[in-house]
């Protein structure tokens, strides 16, 4: 059922109607796909609100939480929603998440904590925890397909990826020589002032500035994170006491994280073959 419905999303065959009804259509189309697209995310952040904290079945809750991910991910490769490459970048996404949150929750950082037991708690970080971040790769590789994204005035590859490698570094480093995000989004708005990406709802293409794209999908991921905080799975320091909204200036490293995570997705062999690279 779900291949059938993907196939009807992805069909493309002219449809004739007036300019309202179109917008309309296109409109929900284009809510479909989204939705379709975060399968991974929705599924793992149910089973994430879902979850006792006491875990189930003696089973302590972020190992739980990671036998769910791994079951949604053996699953979507096993009814060919997702190709092995495609999963190899979301292993790769996990990697690079776990790395970022053990630097952040040790005990010289702090950023945030996971309070609650686990048995694949591993640099105080559970090994679930990866998977947030595997996720943000999952939703960009479903939605490259679903929309038939093609990117217009993309950078040379070697200076996106340069970008996304400071952008990554400094999530580190700024505990010791300073904060560069804005400096870095600057560098990375001038990178991507030209660059459109094109996608298609219905039967017709349309296109968005690719830097509105990151923006956007950085306030869903901020959204996100609130949840996860306002359900204890972690915290903040100032959330131990009572919760808060998290800061707003999340926002904009969840939108930095996005171009790095989307550099990694554009390295894909079959998508990087849609890529327009500007020659001047």
């Amino acid at each position: 059922m779900l291949a059938a419905f993907d196939n009807h999303l992805m069909d493309a065959r002219p449809r004739h109607m007036t300019w309202l009804r179109r917008g309309l259509i296109e409109f929900l189309y284009f809510g479909f796909k989204n939705a379709r697209s975060c399968l991974f995310v929705f599924t793992f952040l149910a089973a994430m609100l879902l979850m006792p904290r006491s875990g189930i079945l003696g089973i302590p809750r972020y190992d739980m939480l990671l036998i769910v991910a791994l079951a949604i991910q053996f699953w979507m490769v096993y009814a060919r929603l997702e190709t092995w490459d495609e999963l190899k970048a979301v292993c790769l996404f996990h990697v690079v998440g776990f790395a970022l949150e053990a630097f952040k929750v040790s005990g010289s950082i702090q950023s945030w904590s996971y309070p609650d037991f686990a048995y694949t708690k591993t640099f105080g970080v559970p090994l679930f925890a990866g998977f947030m971040y595997a996720s943000v790769g999952s939703y960009i590789v479903q939605a490259w397909r679903m929309f038939d994204l093609r990117i217009r005035h993309h950078p040379p590859y070697w200076m996106a990826a340069l970008i996304a490698i400071l952008i990554y570094a400094n999530f580190f480093t700024h505990h010791y020589i300073g904060d560069y995000r804005w400096y870095l989004a600057a560098c990375a708005l001038g990178l991507y002032s030209r660059t459109v990406v094109i996608y298609r709802p219905l039967d017709r293409d349309r296109q968005m500035p690719l830097m509105l794209g990151f923006v956007l999908i950085g306030f869903f991921i901020w959204l996100a994170e609130n949840i996860g905080t306002f359900w204890g799975l972690w915290r903040y320091p100032d959330q131990l006491g009572a919760w808060s909204i998290v800061h707003l200036s999340k926002w904009s490293s969840w939108s930095l994280l996005v171009i790095m995570t989307f550099t990694i997705v554009a390295g894909l062999k079959h998508i990087k073959s849609k890529i327009h690279i500007a020659e001047a």
